[in-house]
This record gives structure tokens, C-alpha cells and sequence, in this order.
């Protein structure tokens, strides 16, 4: 009895702890009035604080006179001395930032910068105190009647200037101005300092020659054979292989002109300097209240619970764009046929078909379900936060996640965040090519802005060569000019194509080069190159930010110029990255598809869309500005990622400090354009060759003729046996001749044709 009696109040505990957590919890309508009450009191706090800055500049200012505002402005003096003014502004400031949260309004500047630009500010007051024009006797009368930093500026300076002197003390102050300022501001010390140092070389006189005065003559054969030496042409005679046929009239070959070849330029040894992260912005991460947290997860569960279904949420990660919220399903108790309660297990599948009841209940515009989160024992349930949060480029760039990758991988570039909030990044060597889709407006450029950005932070223009092609002729025009860049960014759909047959060429050429060293990979080639002090191949990465121009345009030869170049390129250091913003089957294509096993797909319009870029829904339940859906070639599903930032400014920073640092440097034209002139030559010679054929066919034709008239025979197989040609030239010859009325046409049942000339006529008559 003892034992039952244990096991029922064992079984009774866990209810009654539940039971009384129930009852020390606040139901879910007294923590939405908390969270309310919450919010107000910071707006009020926040106007407050704005009130204070605008009435405190008023009476420092003397626009408002008063008992009160005069003994308030007194104050500030006495307090902060010149540096009242700076006070009341940043009390202003604050009091907008508290504003601006409670109303979800994303700031650039951070509460680090914040915090950064006071310690600044309180750092000033002893540096004016220390070296204003007043002498120790006389400080503290001048500072109590409002001059130099006021009591706080002589507070400060007190506390260090008994240990090192007056003007000591005021320097370490400075020295922690300077570097607060550097926080708050992000000023890119090393960057300027770049910067002078290359202007410092431009700027270095070049040493002056001692030049022999006397310079010995030059012979006049000497100068001409520096510009150029003309070979006189040589007439070439074709003799006439008939008695009655008169010589063929000489043909002169070009003129051959040689060159003496200057010698190469010496290459420049370049430092390796790269941009320094300064250059781009930093972006804060707002947290969501944990009331709202606690309201959405309560709801969660009574929605689950009102159709039947126990589950409990056991985790919730917060990210950028949505909040995913962990659910456990639970268990439910049912009766069998004999009567006994049964315990069984809610189905995943259960939980996913209530998407849209979970949507309706949490006023949600969109809801995504992830049944189950891969290697996790629960339902992700993907909630969108009130707004969405920025993912700054610079924060991906400076975390661990892609440290660890770079170190290892020359071609890592950032992502974004996923929705924990971890950092995202990816090695384009590893992909190796990426497709882009989504509608316009939900990110794709700016995702390829980013991808350029990482690329080029972590690798100079003899590491990493890119190629631009933009139909649209907005998104990658600013580039132009960047040492990376092959050319131009190419907009023209004519010439576009012929790019992407330039780089087939690059790629079979490397391939050659291979193949002639033994190795297999362009980094084993690299590895031979150093060995040996000569120069390595770059990796080459080609971007398309609009595939489906290309498409319209030449469908069938763009097509086969992609899936050549994605099947081999991915040893040669080629990658593509290829973005549209239509992604239907007949842009999209199948053999497209299956050479690009990386995949990004932004919103879209529909699930068959979806279908198309992932091969399975989801990506219309995205919330486009950089919300996305990458899945990797080694990844099990899809992963949801808030992508990266990057504006205007920090992309014309970043390319006018590579256009600075190589600006002494010759811009080289596009390879595709001495290729296109190699070709045009070709051309040129195939033509020369072709009307050298052509009068070898006169010649031929007279021949045929004169047979022709001695046998009173015209057939291909007769002709082809007397002159021992092929079938296709004696075809040839004898439609020529019906041509100049010689024979006649194809007779029926397979009689011979009709001369039509007597052995006494002239060839020359119809030559």
C-alpha cells in the first residue's frame, strides 16, 4: 500500500508544480498591459528628453529669459563650461533613439556609437580645461563662472593631474578623445594612412640621369628598321592547264609588314594592401521585447491546443528578419476499442497543416513551417518580426564564422544571418557556380553587390579577376574601373555573347596549361608557378545580373555557353554567379539547372516559381528585402538567411580605394577585344584563302568545259572519273555549267543531260 501510495503522489506532483507555476504566472492579458505600459513610459521618457534639449539650447542661447532659465543655463555653465551646448544635443539625441525604438524605427547610428561619442564628449571637457589660457592660480574662479570645461572638465583633471602634470593629465585625456571618436566614428585611420602612403610615391621626385652630351650618329637603315620593314610582294603566275586556256591574270599576296616587337614592360611588384573593414558601415541588432516573445509563444500553443494538438515551444531564435519558435509536439490521450487510454505522439504533419490557422491567430502577413529543423527534435515555426532588421556587410565580415572560412578560402564572401542569428558565409570555390532568382525588388542585386564587396576585401587584382555582364545597364555600372574588372562592364547583348565565348577560350586555354605541367586544378598550377617565380593564373569569377535578356536574345547560344562553361570550369578558377529575375522554365532551363547545385532564391510571385529555383515550395512565403532561401550543394534543405547590406557609399569607397591605389597603372583592354581582332584576322585570311579557291575553280570549270565539249557528255559521276575529283566539286562544276547555259537540266529516269555547245564554240563566250 505504501508503494501505491508513493507512485500516486509521485504521479501528483508534476501536475501540482504545474498547477502552481499556472498560478504564479500573470495570464497573457496582464503581460500585454505590462508590455504596453512599458512602451509608453519610454516614449514619455524619450519626449521628456527631447523637451529638456530644446529648452536647455534656448536658454543657453538667451532666446528665453527667465528666473528659472537663467538659473538653468547658469548651471549648465558652471557644470560643463563651453561644452554645455554639446550636452544639450546629446541629451536631444538620446531622447530621438528612445523614440525611434519604441516605434521599431531602424537607426543607422548605434547605442555603441552613442555611448562612444558621451565618453568623447566628457573626455573634451578636461582637454579644453587643461590647455586653456588661464593659469592655475586663476582656474577656479574662470571655471565658476562658466569658462573652459566647467566643474566636470576640472573634476576629471583634478583626479590625474596630481600623479603627472597639468599638461600630461590633458594629453591622456586627448588620447582617450581620439580613441572614442574612433569607435563612434569609424574613422579609417588605416585606410588614410594608405592612402597618404601612396600619395607620398606619386609624389616622389624621380632621380635625375647623368645623359652622355654627345649622342653618336644613327643610320638611316638603322631608324627605318625600328618602325617597320616592308617585304616587296612577289607576283604569282598560274599557269593555264589547257592549250586554249589563256594565263590567269597574277594576283599579288598583301603586303607583309615586320615589326620589331618592343620589349616588355617590367611588371610592378605591388604591396599587398587591402581595404580595411573601416571602410564600410556598422549596423546595430535590435532585440524584440521578451513580453512580445512571450505573448507570440503563448499563442502558439493555444492555437495548437484549440485544434487538439499538445505541443510545447522549447526554444525560441531570434533573427534578423523572423523569429523561429521551436515546437515539441506533445502527446495526446485517446481511447482504443477496449476502453483503455492511449498516449500517442502528434504528427509532424498535423502541425504543418496548420500554417494558415497559426497565420490568421498571430497576424502574421507570412508564416513559414520547417517540419522538422534538420539534426533537431522539434517544428520550426517561422514567426516575421515587427520590422526587419539591417545585416550590415561589415558585421558578417568581422565575425568568426567567416574568419574561420577566409583563412582557408581565398573566394569565402558573406551571406547574411540566419534565423538564430549566426553569420552566414560561403566558399564560391566550393559552390562552384551560384543561381540567383527572385521578383524585383527583394534583394538580388543587392545580394550580388555584397558577394563583389567580399571578393574584393580579401583579394587584389592578381589574385582575383571578375567579369561584369548587366543588361539592365543600372546595377554594376559603377565598377567600371575597378583594377579587378576585365574591360568594362558589358550592357550590349551583341557583344555579350561574345564575351561568354571568350571565356570558353580562357578555360580551354588554362586547361592546355594543365595539361602541359601535369597537374589538375588551378591551385596545383599556382603552386608549380611560385616554385618557379613566375606569374599564377587569377581566379576568374564572371557575374550576369540578368539571365533573362541574354535568354530572349540568343536562347539556344547562351544556353550551351552557361552548361560548357559550368560543367568544366570549376578546376580552371572559373565561377559564375547568375541572377534573373524570371524564373520560368524557359530562362531557368533544365540543363541550367542541374549545372548550378547552389541556389539562392529571393521572394517570388508563386510556389511553381519556387518549384523552379529550389525544386520544392517556400520561397513565396519570403518577405523580400534580403530575406532569402540558400540552399548548398552540401546542405540537406534550403536555409533561411536575412542577406547582407551594403549601400552606395561604401561601394564607390571601396572601388575608389582600388582605383587610387592602381591609378598609376595603364588600363589594358578587354582580352574578349584582342581575341575579337584575332578573329576578325582569321576572317580576313579565310577570305583571301576562299578567292584563291575561287580561281582555282575557274580553272577547274575550263577544264570541265572543254571535256565536256569534246565527249558530248555532262554527268557528276562521269566527271568526277575523267578529272578525279570528288562528288561534291564535280556537282559543283556541272551546276556552274547549267548555270552558263552549257548543258541542259536533270533529265528523268536517269538520262544524261543535253550539251548544249558545239565542239567549235568559244569557252570564252561564257566564261
Amino acid at each position: 500500500m505504501s508503494k501505491s501510495a508513493n507512485a500516486g503522489h509521485a504521479k501528483a506532483d508534476p501536475k501540482s508544480k504545474a498547477k502552481a507555476k499556472a498560478e504564479k504566472a500573470p495570464p497573457p492579458r496582464r503581460r500585454e498591459l505590462r508590455y504596453s505600459v512599458g512602451v509608453r513610459s519610454r516614449e514619455i521618457g524619450g519626449v521628456l528628453l527631447i523637451a529638456l534639449a530644446l529648452l536647455s539650447l534656448l536658454a543657453l542661447s538667451n532666446l528665453t529669459r527667465g528666473s528659472l532659465s537663467d538659473w538653468w543655463s547658469n548651471g549648465l555653465y558652471r557644470l560643463f563650461g563651453w561644452g554645455a551646448f554639446a550636452f544639450a544635443v546629446m541629451v536631444g539625441a538620446i531622447g530621438v533613439l528612445i523614440i525611434a525604438r519604441t516605434q521599431n524605427i531602424v537607426l543607422v547610428t548605434p547605442w555603441r556609437a552613442i555611448i562612444a561619442i558621451e565618453i568623447a564628449f566628457f573626455a573634451l571637457l578636461p582637454v579644453v580645461t587643461a590647455f586653456a589660457a588661464f593659469t592655475d592660480d586663476d582656474m577656479w574662479s574662470e571655471i565658476t563662472v562658466g569658462n573652459g570645461g566647467g566643474i566636470v572638465g576640472w573634476g576629471l583633471l583634478t583626479i590625474v593631474a596630481p600623479i603627472f602634470t597639468r599638461y600630461v593629465a590633458g594629453f591622456l585625456y586627448l588620447v582617450i578623445l581620439i580613441i572614442a571618436l574612433t569607435i563612434g566614428l569609424r574613422v579609417p585611420w588605416l585606410t588614410w594612412y594608405a592612402r597618404l602612403k601612396i600619395w607620398l610615391v606619386r609624389r616622389r621626385p624621380i632621380e635625375a640621369v647623368d645623359l652622355p652630351t654627345e649622342v653618336p650618329a644613327v643610320p638611316a637603315t638603322t631608324a627605318r628598321s625600328i618602325e617597320e620593314e616592308i617585304v616587296p610582294p612577289q607576283p604569282v603566275l598560274l599557269k593555264a592547264k589547257s592549250l586554249d586556256q589563256q594565263p590567269v591574270q597574277a594576283t599579288q599576296l598583301p603586303l607583309k609588314i615586320v615589326k620589331t616587337e618592343e620589349p616588355p614592360k617590367p611588371k610592378i611588384k605591388r604591396e599587398r594592401v587591402l581595404p580595411a573593414l573601416d571602410l564600410l558601415e556598422g549596423h546595430t541588432s535590435d532585440s524584440i521585447a521578451q513580453g512580445e516573445i512571450e505573448h507570440k509563444k503563448d499563442v502558439i500553443e493555444n492555437t495548437l491546443k484549440q485544434f487538439g494538438l499538445e505541443a510545447k515551444v522549447v526554444r525560441v531564435s531570434q533573427g534578423p528578419a523572423v523569429t523561429q519558435y521551436g515546437v515539441e509536439p506533445g502527446y495526446i490521450e485517446r481511447a482504443g476499442m477496449d476502453g483503455e487510454v492511449r498516449r500517442q505522439k502528434v504528427r509532424v504533419a498535423q502541425i504543418s497543416s496548420l500554417q494558415n490557422d497559426l497565420a490568421l491567430a498571430l497576424a502574421a502577413p507570412s508564416l513559414r513551417i520547417e517540419a522538422p529543423v534538420p539534426g533537431q527534435s522539434f517544428v520550426g515555426i517561422e514567426v516575421p518580426n515587427d520590422s526587419i532588421e539591417m545585416v550590415g556587410l561589415r558585421g558578417v565580415l568581422e565575425s568568426e564564422a567567416f574568419g574561420k572560412l577566409k583563412a582557408k578560402a581565398p573566394l569565402a564572401f558573406a551571406l547574411g544571418r540566419d534565423v538564430s542569428g549566426m553569420a552566414i558565409a560561403a566558399n564560391l570555390a566550393a559552390m562552384p557556380h551560384i543561381l540567383i532568382a527572385g521578383t524585383t525588388g527583394s534583394g538580388k542585386s543587392v545580394c550580388i553587390n555584397a558577394i563583389i564587396m567580399s571578393l574584393i576585401m580579401d583579394n587584389t587584382p592578381d589574385d582575383l579577376r571578375i567579369v561584369m555582364i548587366d543588361p539592365k545597364m543600372v546595377e554594376l555600372i559603377r565598377y567600371n574601373g575597378l583594377p579587378h574588372l576585365y574591360g568594362k562592364v558589358e550592357t550590349e547583348v551583341e557583344r555579350i555573347v561574345g564575351v561568354l565565348r571568350w571565356v570558353t577560350r580562357e578555360m580551354d586555354s588554362r586547361y592546355k596549361k594543365f595539361s602541359d605541367l601535369g597537374v589538375r586544378h588551378v591551385n596545383e598550377y599556382n603552386e608549380r608557378m611560385i616554385e618557379k617565380g613566375e606569374d599564377k593564373l587569377p581566379y576568374l569569377a564572371v557575374f550576369i545580373d540578368e539571365l533573362s535578356d541574354l535568354m530572349m536574345s540568343a536562347p539556344v547560344e547562351v544556353e550551351k555557353t552557361i552548361c560548357r562553361i559550368a560543367q568544366m570550369a570549376r578546376a580552371t578558377g572559373i565561377h559564375l554567379v547568375i541572377a534573373t529575375q524570371r524564373p520560368s522554365t524557359d530562362v531557368v532551363t533544365g540543363l541550367i539547372k542541374a549545372n548550378f547545385p547552389a541556389r539562392i532564391a529571393f521572394a517570388v510571385a508563386s510556389g511553381v516559381d519556387s518549384r523552379v529555383i529550389l525544386d520544392g515550395v517556400g520561397a513565396e512565403t519570403l518577405l523580400g528585402k534580403g530575406d532569402m532561401l540558400f540552399l548548398s550543394p552540401t546542405a540537406n534543405g534550403p536555409v533561411r538567411v536575412q542577406g547582407c547590406y551594403i549601400g552606395e557609399p561604401e561601394i564607390d569607397r571601396v572601388a575608389d580605394f582600388w582605383r587610387a591605389q592602381y591609378a598609376d597603372e595603364e588600363r589594358v583592354p578587354a582580352p574578349w577585344e584582342s581575341s575579337k581582332a584575332q578573329r576578325l584576322e582569321e576572317i580576313a585570311q579565310a577570305g583571301a584563302a576562299t578567292a584563291a579557291l575561287e580561281d582555282d575553280d575557274e580553272v577547274l570549270l575550263a577544264k570541265a568545259i572543254e571535256l565536256v565539249k569534246k565527249h558530248r557528255q555532262a554527268s557528276a559521276s562521269w566527271l568526277q572519273r575523267k578529272m578525279r575529283l570528288g562528288y561534291p566539286k564535280a556537282a559543283y562544276l556541272i551546276d556552274r555549267m547549267e548555270q552558263m547555259g552549257i548543258v541542259g537540266p536533270v533529265q528523268e529516269a536517269g538520262r544524261a543531260r543535253d550539251v548544249l555547245v558545239g565542239p567549235g564554240d568559244e569557252i570564252d563566250e561564257w566564261m
